[in-house]
């Protein structure tokens, strides 16, 4: 079955996400961050894109931006295609290392700009890894340091004519309780720590989870290879319900 267009939006502005494929990190360490923030600075001042927010999470990451005469499959396929040379070149690994096709949506109106900001930056919160002034990912502060990378003026602009106003109001806005949905994906709804516990156990035949440290190495990693497959379930989150390092078990 063909693949169904794109749609293109009537502003240029588009709101990206690109995932591991297989749910696999994208990101091992700060080193691979910061080297993808650089390719991303250096394609946006070649291809002339505004780029209004981003986040990057370990198995996938958030753009939103704006096209300009380099139409956006020709940036994702420049910004992508570099990072992953860099990325199997590193780990000394070959094949794909995003998705085959990331997913995309139009951004055409105020109210929307606005909620796509906001849960781009809240990514971490409904992850449960960080709040989002503490996450050192997302392009959050950039808002309030007016870091190179981000395009702050335009949405500051929606807020307030005054620069302190709109940061001020930005802040505030960014920290609001909401139900903001975007892409029509709930990447968030994953199964609660204890259901996720008591799955490993069934599976391993366990009598309680920290026998999964009793395990012979081949049989902790098959073990831990299954839990990765479950349905809605996180290597953080086996990690924190193992006691196993994040890391070991994007490995396995």
């Amino acid at each position: 079955m063909p693949r169904l267009a794109r749609v293109k939006s009537n502003t240029g502005i588009y709101h990206i996400m690109v995932r591991g494929v297989n749910k696999q990190d994208i990101f091992k360490d700060d080193e691979d961050r910061e080297r993808f923030l650089d390719t991303l600075l250096r394609f946006k001042k070649e291809t002339m894109f505004n780029l209004y927010a981003y986040c990057l999470m370990n198995n996938h990451l958030h753009l939103l931006l704006k096209e300009d005469e380099v139409n956006i499959s020709d940036i994702i396929k420049k910004i992508s295609t570099s990072y992953v040379y860099y990325f199997n070149s590193k780990y000394e690994r070959v094949g794909h290392l995003f998705q085959d096709r990331y997913k995309s949506e139009v951004v055409e109106d105020d109210k929307y700009f606005y909620s796509v900001i906001r849960y781009i930056h809240q990514n971490p919160i409904k992850a449960r890894i960080a709040n989002i002034e503490d996450f050192k990912w997302s392009s959050y502060k950039s808002y309030i340091y007016n870091e190179e990378l981000i395009d702050t003026d335009f949405f500051l602009n929606m807020l307030a004519t005054n620069r302190e106003k709109a940061i001020v109001r930005y802040i505030d806005y960014m920290m609001e309780i909401n139900n903001d949905r975007c892409m029509e994906i709930d990447e968030f709804s994953r199964l609660s720590d204890e259901k996720v516990k008591r799955h490993i156990i069934q599976l391993g035949n366990l009598k309680n989870i920290a026998d999964i440290h009793k395990l012979e190495k081949i049989e902790r990693n098959n073990l831990l290879r299954k839990a990765k497959a479950l349905e809605k379930v996180s290597i953080l989150q086996v990690s924190r319900i193992t006691g196993i390092n994040r890391r070991a078990i994007a490995k396995v």
